[in-house]
C-alpha cells in the first residue's frame, strides 16, 4: 500500500447517515397530530422536506439570502400547521425543534467509536451549530469534531461546505474520507477530491450505476473493517473522543 492511499482523517455526514431523520420527524409529527394516520404523516413530511430543498436551493442560487436549518425548519413547520390548522404554541416549538431529537440509527455509538480508534473523526452536517449541539447530546454521538454547514454559511452539497472540513483537517483530499448515506452527498465531496464511502440507511439515497464511490458497506461497523487497513497509524492510535 503506497502512502497516498492512505487515510488520515474520516467526515461523517449526520442527519440521516448517523441518525434517522425521516423517522424521527415522521414520530414528531404523529406525536403534534395523534389522529392523523400514516398516509397524513407522510404526506405532513414529504411537505416538510420540500420545503427545506427548496429553500436550500433558492439561498444556494442566490435567490434568498442565507438562512439556517433552525429557521427552514421553523418555516415548514409553518406550513405544516397551516396545513392542519395546529395552532398550540408548545406543539409547534416541539415540532420545529424535532431535529434536535433524532435517534441514532443502531451501529451509529458504536461504529463511530470504531472509527475513532482509527482516524480523527469529523461530523460535517447541514444542522445548525445549536441544533447539532443538541443532537449530539440526545444521541450520545462522541466526535473529535463537530462541524455545521452555517459556518460556511452554505448547504451541502455546495463546495464550501466540504471544505469547511478540509481546513479544519488540515491534509489533502485524497487523504480525507467523506461517509454518507446520501450519494448527491458524496459527489459533492468527489468534487473536491476526498475519497468516498457510502453506507446504506433506510430513505437515503442509493448510488447509481455511475457513480464511482471508493467503498460501500451496509453498516458502520463494517465500512470501518473495511477502512482499517488505509489508516495511517504514524501517530499511534486515536483517542476516543470523551
Amino acid at each position: 500500500m503506497t502512502p497516498a492511499s492512505r487515510i488520515e482523517v474520516a467526515v461523517f455526514d449526520v442527519l440521516g447517515t448517523m441518525v434517522d431523520q425521516p423517522g424521527g420527524l415522521r414520530t414528531a409529527i404523529r406525536e403534534a397530530f395523534p389522529s392523523a394516520g400514516e398516509a397524513a404523516a407522510d404526506r405532513l413530511l414529504a411537505s416538510w422536506e420540500e420545503h427545506v430543498a427548496h429553500e436550500q436551493r433558492r439561498i444556494a442560487n442566490g435567490e434568498r439570502p442565507y438562512a439556517n436549518s433552525t429557521v427552514l425548519d421553523r418555516e415548514a413547520v409553518e406550513r405544516v400547521a397551516g396545513d392542519t390548522g395546529l395552532t398550540d404554541p408548545d406543539a409547534l416549538r416541539r415540532l420545529a425543534t424535532a431535529s434536535q431529537r433524532l435517534a441514532p440509527w443502531e451501529d451509529s455509538v458504536t461504529g463511530l467509536a470504531a472509527f475513532a480508534r482509527l482516524f480523527p473523526v469529523i461530523g460535517l452536517t447541514n444542522a445548525a451549530r445549536a441544533d447539532l449541539l443538541r443532537l449530539n447530546a440526545h444521541t450520545g454521538l462522541r466526535w473529535h469534531q463537530a462541524l455545521s454547514a452555517e459556518d460556511a454559511r452554505a448547504f451541502k452539497p455546495l463546495k464550501a461546505v466540504y471544505q469547511l472540513a478540509l481546513d479544519t483537517a488540515a491534509c489533502p483530499p485524497e487523504r480525507t474520507v467523506m461517509i454518507a448515506a446520501h450519494a448527491w452527498d458524496l459527489r459533492g465531496a468527489q468534487a473536491l477530491g476526498m475519497r468516498t464511502a457510502y453506507v446504506h440507511r433506510p430513505g437515503g439515497d442509493p448510488p447509481k450505476d455511475t457513480d464511482t464511490f471508493d467503498w460501500r458497506a451496509d453498516d458502520l461497523e463494517e465500512l470501518a473493517a473495511e477502512l482499517a487497513p488505509f489508516a495511517s497509524r504514524a501517530d499511534g492510535p486515536h483517542p476516543r473522543p470523551r
